[in-house]
């Protein structure tokens, strides 16, 4: 969250109180009491709307697992290299038919100094 030392709190209420005067300051204190218990209770209430209307199928995601900051592409390649498991085998693609089309042409190589068919009415 917020990282502030115990310096910088007490720096920032002496300016507090050099700035808005004693007689201010409880004022002040209780808004900004206010304000934090409002922003909490709104972000708590957006978390479960969030929940609500993702169902219960995202609760069980470890989202820290997706968070960027864990990404480490010494430790992403050294679990690659560990790996025991086979390599698995190359996909060939074939060339299926299908329904209400044609069947594919053969490729057909041509010869050297022969011109590509060319079509008139595509073009």
């Amino acid at each position: 969250m917020i990282d502030i030392s115990v310096e910088k709190v007490a720096l920032l209420l002496i300016i507090a109180v050099l700035v808005l005067g004693p007689t201010k300051l409880p004022e002040y204190a209780r808004k900004l009491g206010r304000l934090i218990r409002e922003l909490r209770r709104m972000a708590s209430g957006a978390q479960e709307k969030l929940r609500q209307e993702l169902g219960p199928e995202f609760e069980d995601i470890d989202w820290r697992k997706m968070d960027p900051r864990q990404y480490d592409p010494r430790r992403i390649i050294r679990e690659a290299l560990l790996e025991d498991e086979p390599l698995p085998e190359p996909v060939v693609p074939t060339q299926a038919q299908t329904p209400g089309q044609p069947p594919a042409r053969p490729v057909v190589r041509l010869a050297a100094g022969q011109k590509a068919p060319f079509d008139d009415e595509s073009t």
